[in-house]
């Protein structure tokens, strides 16, 4: 637990030492907050989620298809995570569907490595349009198949807004194949069944949410009013998103540079090293 003494202008912080397991209290003039910005697993507030008879998870807890062998099984979220929990479930034979609730990019491993080494001489918009027709080239129009895509380009949304495309790992031809359902938005969820915007409903034995993290600091830190929403936001935008007030201060991501971004991005999400290029310097 950490909070503000206002009398004594000191942040207080109470821990407990991992060697001892004993209660310690420190108290310093500045406390900066660096334990990362996406470290809970997080679950959305669902209309009727407490009634679910079934199992639920966050993909944090997933480990295997394998217990699921047979069994009606939704996955919440369609991003890297939910696709190839989606992916790994089929492999397994479990009935498996997935929510596709907003529009998404969908890519290749050589698709972004193209993308990334295009970036370095040609600008973003017509980079996106590349791709984007290579991306329609393999996959098809996947509207039809419920995945509609976003109007802004995948490099564009991943430069100014942080989100990555998904990297295709097999779960689109298995949709093609009738082996992995899409579905709309969820509506609410009852004791056995699941009901979607679209009026239809399905019964399921698990609820996997692939619907990302949050920021858990808000849970020990008494007094983030000046930095943090309740629900571990940030309140204040770059370039001071990492200023609160008492001598507050948090080690948040900062909105990418595209000069670094693209090359930090290749590594993370397609496993390629761009070690043949020279990576550029962070811009002022």
């Amino acid at each position: 637990m950490a909070f503000y003494e206002k009398e004594e202008k000191k942040w207080n912080i109470k821990v407990r030492n991992v060697a001892t397991r004993e209660m310690e209290s420190y108290a310093c003039d500045f406390l900066v907050l660096a334990s990362g910005e996406n470290n809970e697993g997080y679950i959305p507030k669902v209309l009727g989620l407490e009634k679910f008879k079934g199992e639920i998870i966050h993909s944090s807890e997933y480990k295997s298809g394998q217990k699921y062998e047979g069994k009606e099984v939704l996955v919440v979220g369609s991003g890297n995570s939910g696709m190839e929990i989606a992916f790994d479930l089929s492999n397994y034979k479990s009935c498996t569907s997935i929510v596709v609730r907003s529009p998404i990019h969908v890519l290749t491993r050589e698709m972004v490595h193209t993308g990334m080494l295009l970036l370095k001489y040609l600008p973003i918009p017509l980079v996106d349009t590349l791709i984007a027709r290579c991306a329609k080239f393999r996959f098809g129009n996947l509207a039809k198949l419920g995945i509609p895509q976003p109007e802004e380009g995948p490099f564009y949304i991943k430069i100014s807004k942080g989100r990555s495309p998904v990297i295709d790992v097999g779960a689109i031809d298995k949709i093609k194949l009738g082996e992995i359902k899409v579905l709309p938005g969820i509506s609410k969820i009852k004791e056995q069944t699941v009901v979607f915007d679209n009026g239809e409903e399905h019964q399921f034995d698990a609820i996997i949410f692939a619907t990302g993290y949050k920021n858990a600091a808000t849970k020990w830190l008494k007094d983030y009013s000046s930095i943090f929403l309740d629900d571990g936001t940030l309140i204040n935008e770059f370039p001071n998103h990492w200023k609160g007030e008492n001598g507050l201060y948090c080690a948040e991501e900062v909105p990418p540079v595209v000069s670094s971004d693209v090359f930090l991005f290749v590594q993370r999400e397609s496993g390629v090293t761009p070690s043949s290029f020279d990576r550029p310097q962070l811009t002022e």
